[in-house]
């Protein structure tokens, strides 16, 4: 049975036994809710998202593209690979640079 994390997403079809997934763990989210694309899922357990956004110069009046990458928690119950589009949500910290978690793979 998932839990209802807060969020409108789907659940997984697929049950784990992960204590940091937010479905079927107890991992609470809360505050920001990101789309990205991934960019790296070399690491066991983590997916590296990447985030496109515009940010504005005033003294030029216009908007320049930037990205940013984020690390994420990849529960074994959604498997995010790379050139997915994915959901993910902050967390606790669950290690130095992983504040995130992948809640959705988007379909394409």
């Amino acid at each position: 049975m998932a839990n209802n994390i807060g969020l409108s997403v789907r659940q997984p079809e697929r049950d784990c036994n992960d204590a940091n997934c937010p479905f079927h763990g107890t991992l609470p989210v809360r505050g920001q809710v990101i789309t990205g694309k991934v960019v790296s899922d070399r690491m066991i357990g983590t997916v590296v998202v990447e985030r496109a956004y515009l940010h504005y110069v005033g003294k030029y009046n216009r908007y320049e593209k930037r990205n940013s990458k984020i690390h994420a928690h990849n529960p074994p119950c959604i498997q995010a690979k790379a050139g997915d589009t994915v959901r993910i949500a902050e967390c606790r910290p669950l290690s130095k640079t992983t504040t995130f978690v992948v809640v959705e793979v988007q379909p394409s």
